[in-house]
């Protein structure tokens, strides 16, 4: 039988609905409305498994949004998934560089994707950034060289691409860097599930 609801109703029956098929599984209370949101996003409960969370991962990144931190995304889809006005009350914004003409023609003298060379340039900006990676492994890959080369230190990185090719492979190399992390491991992932995290965070602070 069809439930009828008010469209503010609807996503409050949905995360009931989620957490009755949930049932006895217990989640970290810290991290369950990022899993939450996930499910949500997606309707796959397999994330209460693939997502995994560098020690207090969740709190580091509540603490860089509460002082004003950005997001750099890999994709316009993602971008355009967070709720960039709860953001920008908290004193950020969302960059992606993926479409800017000099990072295109960069990525094309370097023989290199657009996702390297935008990485490089989130790395020279000023404020402290949540690298939300919904697409490029070879954006994480980037990240990961960075990080090592003392270059870059992320507040969070969301690294959940999707796909078959260095996907599984460039969510490996983030776990064991020292930097708080949020990782779909296996194949699963997308930019609709790096902006579901990104808004799980911002709600949690400002709804």
């Amino acid at each position: 039988m069809l439930e009828t609801m008010k469209p503010g109703e609807i996503e409050k029956r949905s995360f009931e609905i989620i957490t009755e098929l949930l049932g006895d599984t217990k989640l970290d209370p810290i991290q369950a409305p990022v899993i939450k949101r996930v499910i949500h996003t997606t309707a796959d409960f397999s994330y209460v498994e693939n997502l995994v969370f560098s020690d207090h991962a969740v709190e580091k990144g509540l603490e860089a949004l509460k002082n004003g931190c950005d997001i750099v995304t890999d994709t316009q889809m993602a971008k355009a998934g967070i709720n960039k006005t709860i953001l920008a009350r908290l004193g950020g914004q969302v960059h992606c560089f993926m479409s800017d003409p000099e990072v295109a023609a960069e990525a094309k003298e370097r023989g290199i994707t657009r996702a390297v060379v935008s990485m490089e340039h989130a790395a020279r900006l000023e404020k402290p950034c949540i690298f939300a990676i919904g697409n490029a492994p070879t954006a994480l890959i980037s990240l990961q060289e960075q990080i090592l080369a003392g270059k870059l230190n992320p507040a969070l990185i969301i690294g959940v691409p999707v796909g078959f090719v260095n996907v599984v492979e460039s969510k490996e190399m983030i776990l064991p860097l020292d930097v708080p992390y949020i990782v779909a491991r296996g194949r699963k992932g997308g930019s609709n599930v790096a902006a579901a995290i990104c808004n799980a965070l911002l709600y949690q602070i400002l709804r």
